[in-house]
């Protein structure tokens, strides 16, 4: 019979994470905006960027950012200085229907969504990881958003090389 250690934890093959939240009163639509920038952020750079947005829905998802991290260090040792947000999902949840009354016998339907929040977080020790480099591909990321913008908003028709642009 083969004697094992019982504080040794098993090797997690995929050596990713993650917390779920669910039933969060927030419409998904929402929590989706703020989503979309933290994705592929280290846990570092995500603690910030939520702690600086102004948004109601940061700080669930902030929450459950603090849980996924406390669930790789003490679950599977990893450092939260490796960590990365490797994917993050908002999926709807229950919408409850209410009706408000109004003047003259009335009501006025109210829906109070909710939504189901997952965040995975993949530890980058065993690949070879740059600081810099994960902070410079985080703001490519975001540049590369800013710039569809911008490219909607460049085109002039003023400018088009129409009849208006000879002098």
């Amino acid at each position: 019979m083969r004697k094992t250690n019982s504080y040794r934890r098993k090797k997690n093959p995929y050596r990713e994470v993650y917390a779920l939240g669910q039933h969060i009163s927030l419409s998904a639509h929402k929590a989706r905006r703020v989503i979309d920038q933290i994705r592929g952020c280290s846990y570092e750079q995500t603690l910030m960027i939520l702690e600086l947005m102004p948004y109601r829905v940061c700080y669930p998802i902030l929450k459950l950012v603090y849980s996924a991290a406390a669930n790789a260090s003490h679950n599977w040792d990893f450092k939260k200085t490796s960590l990365v947000i490797s994917k993050a999902e908002v999926s709807k949840g229950t919408t409850v229907k209410k009706l408000k009354p109004r003047a003259r016998g009335r009501g006025y339907p109210i829906k109070r969504t909710a939504c189901h929040i997952r965040i995975v977080l993949k530890d980058t020790s065993w690949y070879e990881y740059d600081e810099t480099k994960e902070y410079l591909l985080c703001l490519k990321k975001m540049n590369e958003k800013k710039k569809k913008h911008e490219d909607m908003t460049d085109y002039s028709m003023y400018n088009s090389g129409g009849l208006w642009d000879k002098k």
